[in-house]
């Protein structure tokens, strides 16, 4: 039998390296790698875009929408790991656990995106209240999240792995840092589209001195609402929704096992798997529910979903190669 053919369009970027890390123990599959000295090269990526069953693209977005301009053939399936496609007619977005037949859109799909860390843990918290009337479509969503500093890419990795090795003392090098405060965040969109919401979410994203791993929180004020649910009803939704799924796992409702010390949720618990867990932490007497993902930013959040939407596009086991 034949093995399909991959090629990773960037596989010595952060997301690539993983990805190729994970593929590179299959026999399954052949990868098809380009010279080093060629990847700038149009006509050789163009040629090996077409030339494979899979091409993978861990690209800058204007990299990523050149690649797909390569695209000639009609066999030839296409993985986007950028952002430039989430969004975009025609492309089917690549989280399975989402809704009832987005494995078989998947599955059947010439063009796939790999969704962002970011709107993976959002999405995986808020579309089951969205989808099941828990939560009214112009409800005011806010996300306040928190990634390891690999989420930054090449240069912020390089940065930070600098300062430590010259690291003198407690200093640190942003310990914590908010960003994209002029709002408009290019993940919003993707959050948007996907979740049900009538409107953007307002969304804060920082940076940690942590490598990888990632904490996604969504507040939810329910006193605004005529009729809130009760905190054990929104985990009981979100816990059904997910129930047959291996790579969602929603934590047991008002269980400290799997806080550190029982009191602190670890950003980094997650890091080497592909799962995203989701809490549920509430207080019925003030009406207050908050939603947290976790998950490594890295695995479940890129390289992770990036192979668990390949073997579904081949046909292979879901889980094949994946933690």
């Amino acid at each position: 039998m034949t093995k399909p053919k991959i090629f990773i369009d960037g596989e010595s970027g952060t997301t690539g390296l993983q990805i190729y890390s994970r593929l590179n123990q299959r026999d399954d599959i052949e990868l098809v790698s380009i010279e080093t000295s060629r990847r700038k090269d149009s006509n050789e990526r163009a040629k090996l875009v077409n030339a494979v069953d899979v091409a993978i693209l861990c690209l800058p977005d204007d990299a990523a929408r050149e690649a797909v301009s390569f695209v000639s053939s009609t066999t030839v399936k296409i993985l986007d790991a950028s952002s430039v496609h989430r969004t975009a007619q025609g492309w089917v977005y690549g989280f399975p656990e989402l809704n009832s037949g987005q494995r078989e859109k998947i599955a059947s799909a010439q063009f796939v995106s790999v969704p962002g860390c970011y709107p993976t843990g959002f999405l995986a918290c808020v579309h089951p209240l969205i989808a099941k009337g828990l939560l009214p479509k112009h409800f005011p969503i806010t996300v306040n999240a928190v990634s390891g500093y690999s989420g930054g890419g090449k240069n912020l990795i390089k940065q930070y792995h600098a300062f430590h090795e010259q690291q003198v003392g407690t200093t640190s090098l942003y310990p914590y840092g908010i960003y994209g405060l002029q709002f408009g965040h290019k993940h919003v969109k993707e959050m948007h589209q996907h979740s049900g919401l009538e409107s953007p979410p307002l969304f804060v994203p920082a940076v940690g001195d942590f490598e990888q791993g990632m904490l996604v929180q969504v507040p939810l004020p329910l006193w605004m609402l005529d009729n809130p649910p009760s905190g054990e009803v929104i985990h009981q939704a979100i816990a059904d929704y997910y129930q047959a799924e291996k790579f969602v796992q929603v934590a047991p409702y008002k269980d400290s096992t799997l806080l550190r010390d029982g009191m602190f949720l670890d950003a980094m618990a997650m890091n080497g798997t592909n799962i995203v867990q989701v809490f549920v932490f509430a207080n019925d007497t003030t009406q207050e529910v908050l939603l947290v993902a976790r998950l490594d930013n890295l695995g479940k959040g890129a390289s992770g979903a990036a192979v668990q939407n390949l073997n579904l596009m081949l046909g292979f086991p879901e889980e094949l190669g994946l933690c």
